[in-house]
């Protein structure tokens, strides 16, 4: 397994964590659980850990895609900086979730304010994976690209 094979296992995970978490977290708010809310904590940051994990390995994969000129130069260069912004994204989510973790966990005053601003901050988080994962997507998968294309051109 290499570089490529990697980036293409663990990339899948900084995307979806964020969106089952938010679901958790919007039930540890349904049924009045600190304990389900803890559980959503852990999972953002769980998935802002991946987050690092697929940024070290995609300059590996970028190689190899411009190599085999699968993708041309821009797909992977928007792909890139989606990424990017993503990342920082789900790092500043993995550590304010961090933030969350400990008030609720110490029972702090702030601890329900910080959960409803961490669920608002993963909204934002979340359209940004959406944004990377489909600019990926359509480095490997170009009838996406040629979709969008014909979709706009309508």
């Amino acid at each position: 397994m290499n570089g490529v094979h990697i980036h293409l296992v663990v990339n899948h995970f900084p995307i979806i964590t964020p969106i089952l978490a938010l679901l958790i977290l919007i039930a540890g708010f349904i049924f009045k659980s600190q304990i389900v809310k803890r559980v959503a904590f852990a999972l953002f940051i769980f998935g802002s850990l991946f987050t690092f994990a697929a940024m070290a390995t995609g300059d590996g994969a970028e190689d190899f895609a411009e190599e085999l000129e699968i993708a041309s130069h821009l797909t992977i260069h928007a792909h890139e900086e989606h990424a990017e912004i993503f990342a920082i994204l789900s790092y500043v989510l993995g550590a304010f979730s961090l933030v969350s973790l400990w008030s609720n966990i110490k029972g702090k005053d702030f601890a329900k304010v910080l959960a409803y601003v961490t669920m608002a901050f993963s909204l934002i988080v979340i359209y940004y994976a959406q944004q990377t994962g489909s600019s990926g997507g359509e480095i490997r998968h170009t009838e996406l690209y040629e979709t969008a294309l014909r979709d706009n051109n309508e």
